[in-house]
């Protein structure tokens, strides 16, 4: 069974804009299946920006409606205590900074869901986290990319060409 090109672009979104996968997915299976590195970096980088806006649109408008669902309210509390933990400190010294700092570690629960979620209930400014998010998510795309293309390359010292 072949992949068409449109399922490999759907799934490179899909896993770009997922809380668990982000870049970390999307860029190293966009690679892995034809789509080149300077396609997939910017096209999963972009959508995942796209976190940002929709998650923050989310916390002001949905989220106060499903916070009166129990299994919601006890995942939720569970998952803001998660990113309050884990962004306290960098946003107390840095700021906005300290949220680009925590995106852009391309590491299992950083990213921009968690930066943004973290922002959030640490009280910065949408203004603030918006700018700071996409300057996490670029140099996390940027960190992914780099370590996919390397790697690739490194794994060629390996595999002889036919």
């Amino acid at each position: 069974m072949s992949v068409t090109p449109f399922t490999v672009w759907f799934f490179t979104a899909l896993l770009s804009f997922l809380p668990i996968s982000e870049l970390r997915g999307a860029i190293p299976f966009a690679m892995a299946n034809g789509i080149p590195w300077y396609w997939a970096y910017p096209f999963a980088a972009g959508l995942n920006a796209l976190v940002a806006p929709v998650c923050w649109i989310f916390l002001s408008t949905l989220h106060k409606l499903f916070l009166k669902m129990l299994w919601y309210r006890r995942f939720f509390d569970r998952f803001v205590e998660r990113a309050r933990t884990k962004l306290r400190g960098g946003v107390e010294k840095w700021g906005w900074l300290g949220v680009a700092a925590f995106v852009a570690l391309p590491l299992p629960m950083t990213g921009a869901w968690t930066g943004t979620l973290g922002a959030w209930v640490l009280g910065l400014s949408k203004r603030r986290t918006l700018p700071a998010v996409i300057l996490g998510v670029t140099v996390a795309g940027a960190i992914v990319t780099a370590l996919v293309v390397l790697g690739v390359k490194a794994a060629g010292i390996f595999v002889k060409e036919l």
